[in-house]
């Protein structure tokens, strides 16, 4: 009897837990078919709609501060609105100020020793300096790191410094700092030269000068650009901070400043000494971004952000507009489709585990303002934001791509987090079917992609990010960049695979482990 009774139990136990199985498969493949069905609703018609609007000529290219600018962020916050998305500072407020200021082009005297110079001829800087007289530092490099210092034996407190491009090698040929055949990251301007501003400014310095000829050539274009306009000038992000004074000189003008410059390597104080007296004006100037986010389930103080930039270069002198539809317009409305589809997936009960931040930022054209302030002010906290997608450039075809249309450039995905980047492949072998083409990540890459878009000011922070990229075409910055040359199904099927990534980063039952933290610089 008591051998009855137990097969008996051992069975309806059985029964049970089949049952549960079952209905755990089940539901298992019912969130499953959800989850694709919230990506379907990313399509080629809403995106297409979208993107003729928002990369019309009525937005005027969506200069940063401009009215083309103010008319696209009023158009993203009415998506918000009707897609009922919350604000991410609560009640109707989506937007971010984020202060700005336009320095004009300086004009007045400088003199070099006993010989005058003009501005622009060889010498540019957008700073103003009252009529003084400063000594000058010849410092190398302009490198401070354990490993290697131009510093070390001089006192640049109250001097110009003196620096160029590059870096020191060793009597084997190997550079100094990297310790291999390999360039370190001091060789390459995108990454340094806030960094040698930075090391002259904590040493004293009352301002630096810089020599590459090649970054020269691009201040002198933007220079000329806003000289020729008569209007405007370089545009930073307002600070109560003491800015360096910085000026740039070409090739000609450093060999006049110390002739050994290109030979010599050896920090000394020089004989020369500089007199500026530069005056320009000012103008304040209000952008903004637009933050909405949808509230996470279980993990409501853990922030999963999804960005793009939304602005672009504007109109020329004679009202030609620049309409910037792949850049970033197409980023611009994949956010909107795929805050959509999660927003459908939270009205049935699908919501996500993670918060999701909807990031439209302002002045990635300027010199990625929007998203500096962002995480200089975040709205979320830094240290409780698990991951960045960021989105700039995904409705066209590189030129430089043979063969297979259907791909992205991912970057980034594996500069912080193994994890991320093991995900992202897994989601897209899963889900999307997309060639992801890691050119662009390669670390010696000369386009430097990586710290060319928003998420850059994320990772800087140490919060893992993936940089999804088409690449640059004919019509890059250019007029012709309009919404009738964007792929639909590309850009479709891309948007497609962010939001299912996205999807996956927030609803895993851990958060994303940074495992390749760098150190963070103040």
């Amino acid at each position: 009897m008591k051998k009855i009774l137990f097969a008996g139990l051992f069975f309806a136990v059985a029964c049970n837990s089949a049952q549960q199985n079952v209905s755990a498969t089940a539901e298992s493949t019912t969130k499953e078919l959800d989850r694709v069905g919230y990506a379907n609703t990313i399509t080629e018609g809403e995106l297409k709609e979208h993107l003729y609007t928002y990369a019309s000529d009525e937005f005027e290219g969506r200069e940063t501060g401009e009215p083309g600018q103010k008319k696209a962020v009023e158009y993203l916050k009415k998506q918000y609105e009707d897609l009922g998305i919350p604000a991410a500072k609560g009640g109707d407020d989506y937007f971010q100020t984020v202060p700005l200021v336009i320095n004009g082009i300086p004009t007045g005297d400088i003199k070099i020793g006993e010989n005058d110079y003009t501005l622009g001829d060889g010498i540019i800087t957008f700073s103003a300096v009252p009529n003084k007289t400063f000594g000058i530092v010849y410092a190398g490099y302009g490198i401070d790191t354990d490993k290697y210092s131009d510093y070390e034996n001089i006192d640049v407190s109250g001097k110009y410094v003196l620096v160029k491009i590059g870096e020191p090698k060793n009597d084997d040929g190997k550079y100094t700092v990297s310790g291999t055949t390999e360039p370190s990251v001091w060789s390459n301007w995108r990454e340094t030269l806030a960094k040698r501003v930075a090391i002259a400014m904590d040493k004293g310095a009352e301002g630096i000068i810089y020599y590459d000829d090649a970054f020269f050539d691009r201040v002198s274009r933007r220079y000329q650009h806003y000289s020729e306009a008569g209007t405007g000038g370089q545009m930073v992000l307002k600070s109560d901070k003491k800015e360096l004074s910085t000026l740039f000189v070409n090739k000609e003008m450093a060999a006049k400043l110390y002739p050994e410059i290109d030979t010599d390597d050896t920090a000394k104080p020089l004989d020369q000494k500089i007199t500026l007296n530069l005056t320009s004006t000012s103008k304040d100037v209000n952008s903004e971004n637009v933050v909405a986010y949808i509230k996470g389930k279980s993990k409501p103080n853990e922030y999963v952000v999804v960005s793009a930039h939304l602005d672009h270069v504007g109109m020329d002198a004679d009202g030609n507009v620049f309409n910037g539809a792949d850049d970033d317009g197409s980023g611009t409305v994949a956010v909107l489709e795929i805050a959509e589809a999660f927003k459908k997936a939270a009205d049935d009960g699908n919501g996500p585990e993670r918060s999701i931040v909807f990031l439209h930022v302002t002045g990635e054209e300027k010199g990625l303002f929007g998203s500096e302030y962002y995480t200089d002010h975040p709205i979320f906290p830094l240290e409780n934001t698990v991951a960045d997608l960021n989105i700039d450039m995904i409705g066209r075809i590189d030129p430089k791509r043979d063969g297979n249309r259907n791909y992205v450039y991912l970057i980034g995905s594996d500069k912080l987090s193994t994890e991320l980047h093991e995900l992202s492949e897994e989601v897209n072998n899963k889900y999307a079917h997309i060639e992801l083409d890691y050119t662009y990540n390669d670390d010696n890459d000369p386009n430097r992609f990586y710290y060319r878009s928003d998420h850059y000011n994320f990772a800087k922070h140490n919060i893992p990010i993936i940089f999804y990229f088409n690449g640059t075409h004919a019509d890059y910055h250019k007029m012709t960049d309009t919404p009738d040359k964007i792929n639909y199904d590309l850009l479709t099927n891309r948007a497609k695979l962010v939001f299912q990534t996205a999807w996956e980063v927030a609803n895993r039952p851990k958060r994303i482990v940074v495992d390749k933290a760098e150190p963070i610089e103040k």
